[in-house]
């Protein structure tokens, strides 16, 4: 098992080491996980990479561009996408990963289907981004014995349904961490190590409004689940890239004008205590986040 890691400047709490399949992954500076849609329909560039020489040199230029995680997925999971028939889910992953194994990066799976999770994980993933947070049948026996990272994401309702459904939080905050706490503490039961465990609160996934995103975003600590004292905090993972949240915001209506906006969004949610964050626009997120870490550097170096 490798490790990954960067020598820039810490940050306060920094989580723990992740174990991600074939690689340790710490966090002394945060992560970039680049999107990979394998897929005709997602919501941004739905169609751009689904030809298997287009998706292998789109992540060539994606790691070329300092891409710390790649996170391939097969099916849109956009507000009213359509689900995708388990084969055509399996064809468009599979190949994928196995073409990719010597990348050099980690290679996240998004999916919520035991079944591909399996085969994912056979042809050589290392994480599996589950927008179910591991609640579907079977979905923790996929997993359970592998060496896999898993990363928990909360969702109200599903795709099909999810900003339709009725919005009910007390606090959104408060609501979202109890979800994450209380599914960490069921893979911890079924003898899932702690170790293997980020968290996603889902920006836009069931907060169908502006206020619920952003007091996700300006309380992002503390969405993460409760731990021992002493502890360090599970990884947040935060991927607001492109999404409708910050097109209310500018008025950006295309999703591939809200880069600028998607750049914003990932060193706010760093700044707020994301470990990874989750994005579209690889090259700009990178540059960004090495201005962020120089200027802790030279916060840090004032300090002493």
């Amino acid at each position: 098992m490798s490790s990954y890691h960067s020598s820039n400047p810490s940050r306060t709490a920094v989580p723990e080491p992740l174990v991600c399949g074939r690689f340790t992954l710490t966090f002394e500076r945060p992560l970039v996980m680049g999107i990979l849609n394998v897929t005709p329909d997602s919501f941004s560039d739905g169609g751009r990479y689904i030809a298997r020489d287009d998706a292998l040199r789109q992540v060539e230029r994606m790691v070329a561009d300092g891409v710390d995680i790649i996170d391939i997925g097969g099916e849109s999971t956009r507000p009213g996408a359509p689900p995708v028939p388990l084969e055509q889910e399996l064809e468009r992953v599979v190949p994928i990963v196995e073409a990719l194994a010597d990348a050099g990066v980690p290679l996240s799976i998004d999916t919520y289907k035991p079944e591909v999770m399996r085969a994912a994980l056979a042809a050589g993933a290392d994480l599996i981004n589950d927008i179910w947070g591991f609640r579907r049948p079977g979905a923790l026996d996929a997993v359970r014995d592998s060496h896999c990272g898993l990363c928990v994401m909360h969702m109200l309702g599903e795709p099909q349904t999810m900003q339709r459904v009725e919005i009910d939080y007390e606090d959104v905050v408060a609501d979202v961490r109890a979800f994450l706490q209380a599914q960490v503490q069921a893979l911890t039961q079924a003898g899932i190590a702690r170790a293997r465990i980020s968290v996603d609160p889902g920006f836009g996934f069931g907060k169908a409004t502006r206020e619920h995103n952003f007091a996700l975003l300006a309380r992002l600590r503390e969405t993460a689940p409760v731990v021992g004292a002493g502890e360090a905090p599970f990884p947040i993972l935060a991927g607001m890239s492109r999404k409708s949240m910050l097109g209310a915001v500018t008025g950006r209506k295309a999703a591939a004008e809200r880069v600028a906006a998607s750049v914003a969004a990932a060193v706010c949610a760093v700044e707020r205590g994301a470990a990874i964050v989750r994005v579209h626009d690889v090259a700009e997120t990178v540059d960004a986040l090495k201005v962020w870490a120089a200027v802790r550097e030279a916060e840090n170096a004032a300090r002493q």
